[in-house]
């Protein structure tokens, strides 16, 4: 990962040359979730970021846009953007501030991505765990975490006078690609 997105500096009286970038090219993110009619899962390939940094000073974000994850159950996906108040709160953003754990060992590391996650409004700090391979120019980082959604202020749990519940505690998935491109600050 080195060779692939560290700042490189300039000659001698020069300003150093812009930070090389990785850019996301292909993602999903995706949730497991809990109810009183059944467990279901909801995901979005509807995803942007970029990274700049090696795996231990690495910077960046990554964004999705709340509409377009999907459970495929028309009803529940008006439920989810309803509760989620898209309109309001279109998007939900982690930034990555830095990376603590072991440098790549062959292609692959463990690392926890230290940063904050945004989702409907609120803004938290988190501690992801999270293994980041490398292959050539791509970076695949994955990371699968627990949220709370009223730790995010998600109401709207409960429908029909409280007979259908959805437990505010899912599991996330994140499974990213990332590519080297030329420089752009994230």
């Amino acid at each position: 990962m080195a060779a692939l997105v560290t700042a490189a500096s300039g000659a001698r009286g020069q300003a150093p040359a812009a930070a090389p970038v990785a850019v996301l090219q292909s993602g999903t993110l995706s949730f497991s979730a809990h109810a009183t009619m059944g467990d279901f899962t909801g995901s979005t390939t509807t995803i942007t970021g970029a990274v700049t940094g090696e795996v231990t000073d690495a910077r960046g974000w990554v964004e999705a846009t709340v509409a377009t994850l999907v459970t495929h159950n028309d009803h529940r996906d008006r439920d989810l953007r309803a509760s989620m108040e898209v309109e309001k709160y279109p998007t939900m953003r982690f930034t990555l501030a830095r990376t603590t754990g072991a440098p790549i060992n062959g292609s692959s590391a463990s690392v926890v991505l230290h940063g904050t996650l945004t989702i409907h409004g609120v803004t938290r700090a988190v501690d992801l765990p999270a293994t980041v391979e490398q292959r050539a120019d791509t970076i695949h980082v994955t990371t699968a975490f627990p949220l709370d959604l009223h730790d995010y202020q998600i109401g709207g749990l409960t429908k029909m006078l409280g007979m259908l519940r959805m437990d505010p505690h899912i599991e996330v998935h994140v499974d990213l690609r990332f590519v080297a491109t030329s420089s752009v600050n994230p």
